[in-house]
């Protein structure tokens, strides 16, 4: 259930210039063009201004030159999507949940703080430590000597292995597996023989963990998630992986052994990234590419192949195996018009 605020209070939650009553209560956002009253909206593109026009919001977030095109009240900010997310947390805040469920199964030696949840058929293994307002969601199994911070919220149905360490107000949800093994083998005779991963995983404060999202320990060393990195579901990050402050990483991207990702970083969709590779601060990569080499240098980088036609695709598909052969034509070429420019 949202929470109900005066627009004047949500106003001086983001900072904004108020167009309109300060009295008007919100109590729930929804989209620009399906509004109703009590609810606030964004407005983020000029290309929907006419949406604008007709919207039943009682009021819209939106940029100064949008404002007089507001046919209701307004809150006028440099960043309406950052707005809007910073009212979203303020009227639809996470519950408020302490206590132990009778079902679930804690360790004698946890260190628990007072001011905890653990819901119906958690386990919480040997020596682990909960702080203050950490939230286990129900069957969750967090292993033995695992550290969670201060106000971090585990939904429910994670799994925590051994010796894992999660910093303060971390959110992991559903599904999503922090500490596994890393996929290590060594050949012997024509089999493998597996590689005890004997590391840990590390995340710092503030890391957001998508569902069914696996972080495996590290192989010797940690497997690093630092501050403020934010991971969409369905990410596979193997053993000694480094991730760097505020990072940002989408749905479906995997990242092989022992690669370090930088600062400030944006990977998209469905990105594949080999193994032992260093990725510099700032770093924007697009959806789908493969990344087979060391990137030394911030900037955008891409290497998808835009969608086509089916029928187009083939004729693509056959130019570029007969690349190799076109390349060296010309190559001949080149060097019969050289030798002929000489003579």
């Amino acid at each position: 259930m949202a929470a109900e605020e005066s627009l004047q209070d949500l106003a001086d939650l983001i900072g904004a210039e108020l167009k309109g009553s300060g009295d008007c209560l919100i109590s729930k956002i929804e989209p620009l063009d399906s509004a109703s009253k009590g609810a606030i909206t964004f407005l983020t593109s000029s290309k929907y201004q006419a949406e604008l026009a007709t919207t039943d919001a009682s009021a819209v977030i939106l940029k100064k030159e949008d404002a007089e095109s507001c046919p209701v009240s307004c809150l006028i900010v440099d960043n309406p999507y950052l707005g809007y997310a910073k009212i979203a947390q303020a009227l639809y805040p996470d519950n408020v949940l302490f206590g132990i469920a009778a079902s679930a199964v804690i360790a004698e030696s946890v260190v628990i703080h007072s001011i905890c949840y653990v819901g119906a058929n958690a386990v919480v293994g040997e020596n682990t430590e909960l702080g203050e307002g950490v939230v286990v969601g129900a069957g969750c199994v967090i292993g033995d000597n695992v550290k969670i911070g201060k106000g971090s919220r585990i939904h429910a149905n994670v799994t925590i292995y051994d010796h894992s360490v999660i910093g303060e107000n971390a959110l992991i949800l559903s599904g999503a597996v922090i500490g596994s093994d890393g996929f290590g083998l060594a050949p012997d005779g024509g089999k493998w023989l597996r590689i005890p991963q004997v590391g840990r995983a590390i995340l710092g404060n503030d890391v957001e963990v998508g569902a069914n999202t696996t972080i495996d320990r590290g192989a010797l060393e940690d497997t690093l998630i630092a501050d403020g990195v934010k991971l969409d579901n369905q990410i596979q990050i193997a053993h000694n992986v480094k991730i760097g402050e505020n990072t940002a990483i989408a749905a479906c991207t995997g990242i092989a052994g022992s690669t370090v990702i930088g600062k400030g970083c944006t990977i998209a969709g469905a990105v594949g990234i080999n193994g032992h590779l260093e990725i510099a601060d700032n770093v924007h990569i697009t959806g789908k590419s493969m990344v087979t080499k060391s990137i030394k240098e911030a900037g955008v980088y891409s290497s998808g192949i835009p969608l086509q036609t089916n029928r187009d695709w083939h004729k693509s598909a056959i130019r570029f195996r007969q690349l190799d052969k076109m390349a060296k034509r010309l190559k001949n070429l080149e060097k019969t018009a050289q030798d002929q420019t000489k003579d």
